[in-house]
């Protein structure tokens, strides 16, 4: 009986180690491939700034340096404002201050 316990509670902890590295590796597979690191070609740039850079009062200068940006890391981070740990590339370019270059 003790056999068949230890057998079934070894049998569960398998299948959710299993299921956990599915779930994570289906989850960082989409979210690589639509937003990360080289996922855009730089003709994408464009639209892809427009999108970013549409709420922001500084339209002009946030244009010009999300595009910078995007033709280096060809990455551009989904939402108007913050998610730049998405794009690697993109989160580490920073200015001359130290502070960071793209937008």
């Amino acid at each position: 009986m003790a056999k068949i316990v230890a057998l079934l509670l070894l049998a569960l902890f398998a299948m959710s180690i299993l299921a956990t590295t599915v779930l994570a590796t289906n989850g960082k597979h989409h979210h690589s491939k639509k937003y990360g690191p080289g996922s855009l070609n730089p003709s994408q740039c464009l639209p892809q700034c427009t999108r970013r850079c549409s709420k922001t009062q500084y339209h002009k200068p946030c244009m010009f340096f999300c595009q910078k940006c995007c033709n280096k890391c060809l990455c551009v981070p989904p939402g108007f404002y913050g998610n730049k740990s998405v794009c690697p590339c993109y989160n580490n370019w920073k200015t001359k201050e130290g502070g960071p270059k793209c937008p």
